[in-house]
Protein backbone atom coordinates (compact mmCIF):
# COMPACT_ATOMS: atom_id res chain seq x y z
CA UNK A 1 0.00 0.00 0.00
CA UNK A 2 1.63 3.19 -1.07
CA UNK A 3 0.80 6.81 -1.69
CA UNK A 4 2.77 8.73 -4.33
CA UNK A 5 5.80 6.39 -4.04
CA UNK A 6 6.02 6.90 -0.27
CA UNK A 7 5.34 3.79 1.79
CA UNK A 8 2.26 4.20 3.97
CA UNK A 9 2.56 0.86 5.76
CA UNK A 10 5.04 -1.97 6.06
CA UNK A 11 4.69 -5.46 7.49
CA UNK A 12 7.03 -7.06 10.00
CA UNK A 13 7.02 -10.87 10.08
CA UNK A 14 7.96 -12.69 13.30
CA UNK A 15 8.48 -16.40 12.47
CA UNK A 16 7.05 -19.01 14.83
CA UNK A 17 10.26 -20.89 15.61
CA UNK A 18 8.77 -23.05 18.39
CA UNK A 19 6.07 -24.63 16.22
CA UNK A 20 3.39 -24.10 18.87
CA UNK A 21 0.52 -24.07 18.32
CA UNK A 22 0.69 -26.50 15.39
CA UNK A 23 0.04 -24.87 12.03
CA UNK A 24 1.00 -21.35 13.12
CA UNK A 25 3.74 -20.09 10.82
CA UNK A 26 4.30 -16.54 12.05
CA UNK A 27 2.95 -13.40 13.68
CA UNK A 28 2.74 -10.15 11.75
CA UNK A 29 2.63 -6.45 12.59
CA UNK A 30 1.39 -3.69 10.30
CA UNK A 31 3.59 -0.63 10.82
CA UNK A 32 2.36 2.82 9.80
CA UNK A 33 5.27 4.50 8.02
CA UNK A 34 3.71 7.78 6.85
CA UNK A 35 5.68 10.88 7.81
CA UNK A 36 2.64 12.67 9.16
CA UNK A 37 -0.78 11.81 10.48
CA UNK A 38 -2.27 10.40 13.65
CA UNK A 39 -1.06 6.83 12.99
CA UNK A 40 2.52 7.79 12.13
CA UNK A 41 4.93 5.75 14.20
CA UNK A 42 2.25 3.28 15.37
CA UNK A 43 1.87 -0.43 14.67
CA UNK A 44 -1.11 -2.78 14.72
CA UNK A 45 -0.30 -6.17 16.20
CA UNK A 46 -2.28 -9.38 16.50
CA UNK A 47 -2.12 -10.79 12.97
CA UNK A 48 -1.12 -14.44 12.60
CA UNK A 49 -0.26 -16.53 9.54
CA UNK A 50 -1.44 -20.15 9.58
CA UNK A 51 -1.05 -23.16 7.33
CA UNK A 52 -4.54 -24.14 6.15
CA UNK A 53 -5.86 -27.33 7.72
CA UNK A 54 -6.32 -28.82 4.28
CA UNK A 55 -2.59 -28.25 3.75
CA UNK A 56 -3.09 -26.16 0.63
CA UNK A 57 -2.31 -22.51 1.18
CA UNK A 58 -2.15 -20.08 4.04
CA UNK A 59 -4.59 -18.01 6.04
CA UNK A 60 -4.24 -14.77 8.00
CA UNK A 61 -6.17 -14.14 11.20
CA UNK A 62 -6.86 -10.56 12.20
CA UNK A 63 -6.62 -8.97 15.66
CA UNK A 64 -9.68 -9.80 17.76
CA UNK A 65 -10.87 -9.73 21.34
CA UNK A 66 -12.71 -12.70 22.81
CA UNK A 67 -15.67 -12.27 25.10
CA UNK A 68 -18.42 -14.39 26.63
CA UNK A 69 -22.13 -13.92 26.04
CA UNK A 70 -24.55 -16.26 27.80
CA UNK A 71 -21.77 -18.79 28.23
CA UNK A 72 -20.78 -18.76 24.54
CA UNK A 73 -17.28 -17.63 23.55
CA UNK A 74 -17.39 -15.04 20.81
CA UNK A 75 -14.89 -12.89 19.02
CA UNK A 76 -14.99 -9.16 18.25
CA UNK A 77 -12.83 -8.15 15.25
CA UNK A 78 -10.67 -5.12 15.99
CA UNK A 79 -9.94 -4.32 12.33
CA UNK A 80 -13.07 -4.19 10.20
CA UNK A 81 -14.04 -2.59 6.89
CA UNK A 82 -15.91 0.67 7.44
CA UNK A 83 -18.64 -0.06 4.89
CA UNK A 84 -18.87 -3.84 5.13
CA UNK A 85 -16.85 -4.37 1.93
CA UNK A 86 -14.57 -7.34 2.62
CA UNK A 87 -12.25 -6.43 -0.26
CA UNK A 88 -10.54 -3.98 2.12
CA UNK A 89 -9.66 -6.90 4.40
CA UNK A 90 -8.46 -8.93 1.41
CA UNK A 91 -5.96 -6.17 0.55
CA UNK A 92 -4.49 -6.33 4.07
CA UNK A 93 -4.46 -10.14 4.01
CA UNK A 94 -2.66 -10.12 0.65
CA UNK A 95 -0.12 -7.55 1.92
CA UNK A 96 0.69 -9.77 4.93
CA UNK A 97 0.95 -12.94 2.83
CA UNK A 98 3.25 -11.18 0.34
CA UNK A 99 5.51 -10.05 3.21
CA UNK A 100 5.55 -13.61 4.59
CA UNK A 101 6.48 -15.06 1.19
CA UNK A 102 9.27 -12.50 0.82
CA UNK A 103 10.56 -13.35 4.32
CA UNK A 104 10.48 -17.07 3.48
CA UNK A 105 12.54 -16.46 0.34
CA UNK A 106 15.32 -14.75 2.34
CA UNK A 107 18.27 -16.92 3.30
CA UNK A 108 18.70 -17.42 7.04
Amino acid sequence: MSNQNAEVVSVRIIPNTEGKPPGKLADAEVIFEAEAGPLSGMKLVGFAIWERRSGSGRNVTFPARQYSLNGDRRSFALLRPKNGDVSAQEAVRDLILEAFSAREAQPD
